[in-house]
């Protein structure tokens, strides 16, 4: 009996215990995105749409604020296309430009000097290389007709701006 007492002590000796657990966490991103202005187009005449406020249109307002310094870039991009409008059979030609509108500290002025282009000009990228918050302003033009200018068909119509932090 001995002996087998002893047998199966060595047994479940050798057999292991171990245990699998989860390690677990959440980030937060130190930085945001929002939009300060909504933009709208006016339309100057019958073949443009056009966010520039002497055609009565509203440019909109991007606001990123980041507390950590060097470690996101923002991209932000005008539109290419309508997400909504009537149908439309003819070419639509865009153009647009993003732009530092304003900054929370003087060491952010080289920001539009620094910043690259991409997606055929409509992105720009910036290094977000100081802690704080800017403000982008992003114009926006709609030309339809191509070189022929037609006129848009009445209805509504709504473009997006795509404005991102992402870190490095």
């Amino acid at each position: 009996m001995k002996k087998l007492a002893l047998l199966l002590s060595l047994i479940l000796g050798v057999t292991s215990a171990y245990a699998v657990t989860n390690i677990n966490g959440n980030v937060e991103s130190r930085c945001t995105v929002n939009t300060d202005t909504a933009g709208y187009y006016g339309n100057p005449n019958a073949y443009t749409l056009t966010t520039l406020p002497a055609s009565a249109g509203q440019v909109p307002i991007i606001r990123i604020d980041t507390s950590l310094a060097t470690a996101y870039k923002a991209q932000i991009s005008y539109p290419t296309s309508f997400s909504s409008s009537p149908s439309l059979g003819d070419t639509v030609v865009w153009t647009g430009a993003v732009g530092v509108d304003q900054t929370s500290s003087s060491d952010m002025s080289g920001y539009q000097a620094a910043s690259t282009t991409a997606d055929g000009g409509a992105m720009r990228i910036y290094p977000l290389t100081v802690a704080g918050t800017t403000w982008f302003s992003v114009a926006s033009v709609a030309t339809y007709g191509g070189g022929q200018q037609k006129a848009f068909p009445g209805g509504s119509y709504t473009a997006v701006v795509v404005a991102e932090c992402i870190a490095q």
